[in-house]
């Protein structure tokens, strides 16, 4: 979209910086809050529990798929510890554990909606960029 241009650009955030020094707390949290959930795990677990809403821990893997349950245990400790997930556990024998998204944990996915509206939007072009890049690189 050119510039000046009278239709709003939902990618051009520039707009939205704040003027004058940024807050150093506020800076340090983004930062945290970024490298814990802009991770593929973090990522993929919030859309899985968007779509099918309370699952179990199997079925949250299930919905994953390809993840150690390892990784699975570490990325929602992470998310209940960040308020993302609210965990249930029901005192039944064998143990039912139960994983649904909190509030924040909703309003966090539909944040990163953003993300899958700009690579769709960009979808053909990072294509075209990844094949000119593969073709330089195998001239080279």
């Amino acid at each position: 979209m050119a510039q000046g241009s009278a239709a709003h650009n939902i990618f051009d955030w520039t707009d939205r910086i704040p003027e004058g020094p940024l807050d150093p707390v506020l800076q340090a949290l983004v930062r945290d809050i970024i490298g814990k959930v802009a991770d593929k795990w973090t990522m993929l677990i919030l859309e899985a529990l968007e779509e099918h809403g309370t699952l179990r821990f199997t079925d949250v893997g299930r919905k994953v798929g390809d993840i150690s349950q390892k990784m699975l245990t570490k990325t929602l400790r992470q998310m209940e510890a960040d308020g993302l997930v609210e965990r249930t556990v029901h005192p039944v024998i064998p143990p039912h554990v139960d994983y649904q998204l909190t509030e924040m944990g909703r309003s966090l996915g539909g944040a990163f909606c953003g993300v899958w509206l700009w690579a769709e939007a960009h979808h053909d072009q990072i294509e075209a960029s990844r094949k000119a890049f593969a073709a330089r690189q195998a001239e080279g």
